[in-house]
């Protein structure tokens, strides 16, 4: 295998060296530049390219939490091949411990994006086109949002045995087959060919000690099973076997009011198993809130105060045996 020339940004990476790039993505009123640094270390032995993201949108610290681990461990430094590491691609949310970017978009429904475009869409044109291009695989790193904790998982497309196997290999305790979101990265890498897992665990504003660990075992696994982990690295093997998960539904609240859950996620519960709690604050009303269905809670609402239609628990209807 011969080493192939990488251009980011311009800037041609030689074998065997270390590199601190900047992507100048935009400046603010006061005509200040903002960059996003972006971390680049290659072997000189030739390998696969992988690229690690993070923080696509600003409040998801835990996959920044990840993928920081991944630089200060030397984990990025590969025996053999390139890693490319982005921890904060939305640079103006994480100051702002915002999903969105200023201009009010959605980073992650924008891509491929556009040369001439909206601000987000210049980015995700720049990323697509002077860094995503260079990348054989991808690990994507995210966090649940809107007060809602995720169990640890990796979301990947269906019908995919290389992806299987590389999820299988992350060993995160759920892997969801999910759709590829339209105008989502994952979906802009899937069609130039390049596989990509994405994972997702706790919620956003919030650094999870299990989550985060998870991230950074899981990006071991990988790196160590495409030869470019380093020796001195050890790989542990998974707590548990991923249950890969077929289906899924979200339970919904039937009523307003204070709520609290009483169990976590990750936990297997059986139909009308109570999972939680309704009342109102003037000690009147206490609804419990029973399970729809048997399966894993993959996702539990954290909030204090729900709506009637909100989504409480996210729970497995069908897992491959």
């Amino acid at each position: 295998m011969l080493h192939k020339t990488i251009t980011i940004l311009g800037q041609n990476i030689e074998p065997g060296k270390s590199y601190e790039l900047n992507f100048d993505v935009a400046k603010l009123h006061t005509a200040t530049s903002i960059d996003v640094p972006i971390i680049v270390e290659r072997s000189k032995k030739p390998g696969p390219t992988v690229l690690l993201t993070a923080g696509i949108h600003g409040d998801e610290l835990n996959g920044i939490e990840i993928v920081r681990q991944l630089i200060a461990k030397g984990i990025n430094k590969p025996k053999c091949g390139t890693v490319i590491c982005i921890p904060i691609i939305n640079i103006f949310g994480f100051i702002n411990l915002s999903r969105e970017f200023p201009d009010g978009r959605d980073l992650n429904r924008v891509f491929p994006g556009l040369k001439q475009g909206s601000l987000a869409s210049r980015v995700a044109y720049k990323l697509t086109n002077e860094i995503l291009n260079q990348a054989d695989f991808v690990l994507d790193f995210h966090t649940g949002g809107a007060g809602r904790f995720n169990a640890p998982q990796v979301r990947i497309a269906k019908n995919s045995s290389r992806l299987d196997t590389l999820a299988k290999t992350f060993g995160a305790p759920f892997v969801l087959y999910s759709k590829n979101l339209k105008k989502s990265f994952r979906e802009t890498a899937y069609k130039a060919g390049i596989a990509t897992l994405l994972f997702e665990g706790g919620k956003s504003h919030h650094i999870d000690t299990n989550v985060t660990n998870t991230g950074v075992n899981g990006a071991k696994r990988v790196l160590h099973s495409l030869g470019m982990l380093q020796s001195k690295f050890t790989v542990s093997a998974p707590k548990q076997k991923s249950v890969f998960v077929m289906a899924s539904k979200w339970q919904r609240a039937s009523y307003s009011g204070m709520f609290k859950a009483t169990v976590s996620t990750g936990t297997r519960v059986k139909k009308e198993t109570i999972l939680g709690h309704i009342t109102d604050p003037y000690g009147k009303f206490n609804h419990f809130v029973r399970a729809e269905s048997s399966g894993y809670i993959i996702n539990v609402n954290e909030s204090p105060l729900v709506y009637q239609g909100d989504a409480l628990f996210h729970i497995t209807t069908r897992v491959k045996n």
